[in-house]
């Protein structure tokens, strides 16, 4: 069969007649018609349909075979009546109709939640009754979706269909690879709407608001700390528990961070991956960096409430702010501590 790429999207591998199909169910409302010979051409006319009349005359050395295949896929078409939408399978030509038929939606028992797919409703249902219908034959796991327990299938099979037409990499889901198409093209679609700050990924949004909405929805249940993020909740927690699990492979050292770990390991290579853009110095930690650079910048960030006073260091800053607090130093020997 002849292989091509989707000439709309990132899908790669698709045999011709398949693609005609993809076309049908993922591009319904392009802008532009773009036939299989891949150059764009304006349409007036419906893009989907275009396509697949453009297909044959694009391929001229398609087989009998394909072209066959081809003319049997357009026999097969299902047109909506009120807008451009085509598909290859009655059945879902019969639940876009019904967006078009205003038909109730059908609501959820246990929350607000609305459907107008039978199937959606029951499967958001079972996120209520944590009923797991979709076993994998391979492994213990269980899912509520049947679309989550085949992407799981693929971690057995290898199978990584979606590629990044910009490199090698192949991943599981299509999210995975439209994040990571993002990487190449620089694209961040996720914008603060209180600062200047965007993202290429949701939930590095939703972090990133909470240092204006102060949210720290991950609570210690061993003392008072809350946290914006689970894995500083989950490191926390192994100050109480002890537990250290990231461990040196050259001498006894062990941390409760894997970054902690990370930064040690330099001191046993030698590597200094952070370095100074005004002068030759170089740091293990990118934190240490930051505090450099504020020599050549002049940055203060910390400013007394008390006083004009203002510092580059956050320690200077305590210090100072003791002046005003009468607050006693603490000894040496009780602020010693084992590294994270």
């Amino acid at each position: 069969h002849l292989l091509c790429r989707c000439p709309v999207s990132i899908i790669v591998g698709l045999v011709c007649v398949r693609q005609g199909e993809h076309l049908l169910h993922l591009h319904a409302q392009q802008p532009l018609c773009i036939a299989c010979c891949c150059s764009p051409v304006p349409c007036s006319v419906s893009y989907n349909l275009h396509c697949l009349c453009a297909i044959p005359g694009s391929l001229p050395s398609a087989s009998l075979e394909q072209s066959s295949s081809l003319a049997s896929v357009r026999g097969r078409l299902h047109s909506c009546q009120q807008c451009t939408y085509v598909t290859l399978d009655k059945s879902t030509m019969n639940r876009h109709l019904r967006k078009h038929m205003g038909e109730p939606p059908l609501q959820c028992q246990f929350c607000p939640a609305a459907f107008i797919h039978k199937s959606k409703l029951m499967g958001h249902v079972r996120t209520h009754t944590k009923e797991r219908p979709f076993s994998c034959v391979h492994c213990n796991a269980s899912f509520s979706q049947k679309w989550d327990l085949t992407v799981h299938m693929r971690i057995h099979t290898g199978e990584r269909p979606f590629c990044c037409v910009h490199c090698s990499a192949s991943f599981v889901q299509k999210t995975s690879l439209v994040r990571h198409i993002r990487k190449h093209t620089g694209e961040r679609p996720f914008s603060c709407v209180h600062c200047n700050a965007s993202f290429s990924r949701k939930w590095n949004l939703i972090k990133h608001m909470r240092t204006h909405t102060g949210d720290r929805p991950f609570s210690c249940v061993h003392c008072n700390a809350s946290f914006s993020e689970k894995w500083t909740l989950i490191a926390h927690m192994r100050t109480h528990t002890g537990e250290r699990p990231f461990c040196c492979v050259r001498c006894s050292a062990s941390f409760s961070m894997k970054s902690r770990l990370t930064e040690h390991m330099r001191t046993h290579t030698g590597e200094r991956p952070f370095s100074c853009v005004h002068c030759k110095a170089s740091f293990v930690k990118k934190f240490d960096l930051v505090r450099h650079a504020r020599i050549h910048t002049g940055e203060r960030p910390f400013s007394c409430v008390h006083c004009n006073a203002s510092f580059s260091y956050k320690g200077n800053f305590i210090r100072h702010m003791r002046t005003h607090t009468g607050e006693r130093v603490p000894s040496p020997v009780s602020t010693a501590r084992r590294p994270l």
